[in-house]
């Protein structure tokens, strides 16, 4: 869930923003993370295992066109993706649309475009906002590619699965450069910025509160499953991380079966779901349903990282 008025657009309108102002570059063999589709997960809010339905959608409509480059940090080229002219066209308009509205700063009402710095990205200014249109100096909701701030609820399943990571290669008291290729590997998978990693590995490093291996990667193929079907770049990464942590075919397997039936017939997850669904109706989570359901989770012992799982799925059908 994204909050603020930021949480008012649909994932779509949140690509088109985002690839509006980071253009896709003709005629170079590099291209920013920033326009893969770790990058537009990380920026738009939403878990990337969704984002490719989006993009279908764009691409459909002639708005979105495709390439593969190289990107920074990448052993393998990346598709990326950028948009056509009719798709500049409509989010230029939707853009225009959004910085001419009228905020509240102050006590005084401006219209959203004064408050733009030089080069600021649009999704980040509007981040500023909230739901009653009121522009605070700090964002409302920081996407986990940024260095600070809060994640959305999307994004906190992806960064509790790097914490958990980063807390089980400290445990020794050193991260081994196989550790660090596999948090390398899957840091760039959400998109995460490595100023928030680097906060999240020194948190690790200071409570060494290591969860068990199986743990942390049923909590991989948990997130994989959300859609019931684990796609190719995820089955690559699972892959590497059942070498990393030693975990063999039969524990897999064991693993699988689990994340399967975990969390469609957990019978306090479903409840919770029903209650999330409810408080989703209006498509908004007020403050006093927020308050509702933390409580629901600490009662039904509902970790946050199937919160927010649960939550991007129900979102995902909804848009």
């Amino acid at each position: 869930m994204v909050d603020g008025f930021l949480g008012t657009l649909t994932t779509e309108e949140r690509t088109l923003l985002h690839l509006f102002d980071n253009i896709l570059p003709e005629g170079n063999w590099e291209a920013p993370n920033t326009i893969t589709q770790a990058g537009i997960s990380a920026a738009v809010h939403v878990q990337r295992k969704h984002v490719p339905r989006t993009l279908k959608k764009l691409e459909k409509n002639s708005d979105l066109t495709t390439g593969q480059r190289h990107v920074p940090g990448a052993r393998q080229k990346r598709r990326v993706y950028g948009l056509t002219p009719s798709g500049r066209e409509r989010a230029g308009e939707l853009r225009e649309r959004i910085l001419s509205e009228l905020v509240i700063r102050n006590g005084e009402k401006v219209t959203l475009s004064s408050l733009r710095k030089g080069g600021q990205m649009t999704l980040e200014l509007i981040s500023h906002v909230d739901e009653g249109m009121v522009f605070h100096d700090s964002p409302v909701t920081s996407p986990v590619s940024n260095p600070e701030g809060v994640a959305s609820l999307d994004a906190q399943a992806g960064e509790d699965l790097v914490r958990r990571m980063l807390a089980r290669a400290w445990e020794d008291g050193k991260i081994t450069n196989d550790e660090q290729q596999l948090i390398t590997e899957v840091v760039n998978f959400v998109g995460m910025h490595p100023d928030r990693v680097r906060r999240l590995s020194d948190e690790a490093r200071r409570a060494q509160n290591a969860p068990p291996p199986e743990e942390v990667y049923l909590d991989m193929l948990r997130q994989a499953l959300i859609d019931g079907e684990i796609m190719q770049d995820e089955i690559a990464l699972l892959t590497t991380m059942r070498e990393a942590f030693g975990i063999d075919l039969e524990t897999h397997e064991k693993l699988v079966a689990e994340a399967i039936l975990d969390p469609a017939l957990d019978d306090a997850t479903k409840a919770y779901r029903a209650s999330l669904e409810t408080a989703l109706e209006d498509g908004m989570i007020t403050p006093d349903e927020d308050a509702i359901l933390a409580t629901l989770r600490t009662t039904l012992d509902i970790p946050e990282s199937r919160h927010a799982t649960l939550l991007a799925e129900i979102l995902d059908r909804d848009d």
